[in-house]
Parts: C-alpha cells; sequence; structure tokens
C-alpha cells in the first residue's frame, strides 16, 4: 500500500491526483498547518526530516520531492499511462517540464507572494518579479495554445507537476492574461480523478 504524507494546502495534493488518475490503491497520512504562521508542524519531520511534503512511502522506500514521485509511481505502477513512450522525443519534453515547474516556473511565483508581505519595503523588487512571472506564464500560454495539454493532446504526468504553477498564478489573479493557461487549469479541474483528489485531501484552497 502506498503512503502519502499529505499537508493541507501544498504541493502532495497533486500526489493525490495523480494517484486517483491511475487508480491505484493509497493511504493518506495528514498533517495540517499552523494557524498562524502557515507552517507544516514539527511531526512531519519524523518521516521527512526538511519538514516537507510530499512525501510518499511504497514497501521500504521512503521518497520526497515531487517531480521524483511523480516519476516513480507512472514507472514503477503506471503500466505505461500517463507519460509518452520513453523512447521517442515527445519523452524528452515531458522530463523537461517534470523540472521545470520548480526548477524555473515556481521561483517568481513563490518571491511575487513572499516580497507582497514586505510591503513598500519590497516595491523596488516588484518590476523584476512581475517581468519573470509575465515571461514564465507568456511562454506557458504560448506552449498550450499549440496542444490541449504540454505534451499533446493527452494529460501525463507533466501536466500534473506544472498543475501547482497554473493554480498559484490563478490565486493570485495572473491567469487573466493567459486565456490558454487558464484553459488548461479550469480543464484539469474538471477531470473526475482530480475532483476525487480534493475530496480526498480536504479542503484545497489552490482549486478555488
Amino acid at each position: 500500500m502506498i503512503i502519502v504524507h499529505h499537508l493541507n494546502n501544498s504541493r502532495s495534493q497533486r500526489i493525490l491526483w495523480l494517484l486517483e488518475e491511475l487508480g491505484l490503491p493509497y493511504e493518506i497520512k495528514r498533517y495540517q498547518r499552523d494557524p498562524k504562521t502557515n507552517l507544516a508542524p514539527p511531526e512531519l519531520k519524523a518521516i521527512n526530516p526538511l519538514g516537507k511534503s510530499p512525501v510518499i512511502e511504497d514497501g521500504g522506500l521512503v521518497l520526497i520531492e515531487s517531480a521524483a514521485i511523480i516519476d516513480y509511481l507512472i514507472r514503477r505502477h503506471g503500466q505505461g499511462r500517463l507519460q509518452p513512450d520513453p523512447a521517442s522525443a515527445t519523452y524528452d519534453k515531458y522530463v523537461q517540464w517534470l523540472h521545470f515547474a520548480e526548477g524555473s516556473a515556481m521561483l517568481p511565483l513563490m518571491l511575487n507572494l513572499y516580497v507582497g508581505r514586505l510591503g513598500d519595503a519590497g516595491a523596488p523588487l516588484h518590476p523584476r518579479i512581475e517581468s519573470e512571472v509575465a515571461n514564465y506564464l507568456g511562454y506557458l500560454n504560448d506552449v498550450l495554445g499549440q496542444t490541449p495539454y504540454l505534451v499533446g493532446d493527452e494529460l501525463s504526468g507533466a501536466d500534473i507537476q506544472m498543475s501547482f504553477i497554473g493554480e498559484i498564478a490563478k490565486a493570485q489573479g495572473k491567469l487573466q492574461a493567459y486565456p490558454n493557461l487558464a484553459a488548461w487549469v479550469a480543464k484539469f479541474q474538471a477531470r473526475p480523478a482530480y475532483r476525487k483528489a480534493v475530496e480526498q485531501g480536504g479542503e484545497y484552497a489552490f482549486a478555488k
């Protein structure tokens, strides 16, 4: 049985979604953020010394990092689903998106969040941050103008990994200028497996 150590309002929600898409049985161990600090509880460090989520257990394996978990679950349990043929050039694009989410796209969105909390002190940084946000979201919008999903006509693990980018951008009110990106978010949020994962994971602010 796969165990997901699930923190509310976190990247672990996309792991629940992947498991629902694959139809795999799993167990959730739940952790709640501190209502004042929004930080994960110290109990999460018992399974991941960094105190971060997602974490999965599968047999004797404990695995962290969303992209690594998505890759592992699809390779080990996907039976060829939710990824292109590894011998194809499309697969290389798929791997690119698995890394792009946290390696590139997430940083300006997180800076926008944190610097926004500084008020006037953060004002000098806003133009550069906004420029970088527009750069990445514009790139995604152009890609999604060519195909319904990131690597073609069908959902893949790349879309699941990148979903958090679209949802954070939506939560920050950034999608009005990017209709293809907005349509992609609406499309994956309407999937039955996505909706089931939200039910299983509990209230998820970024689904709104």
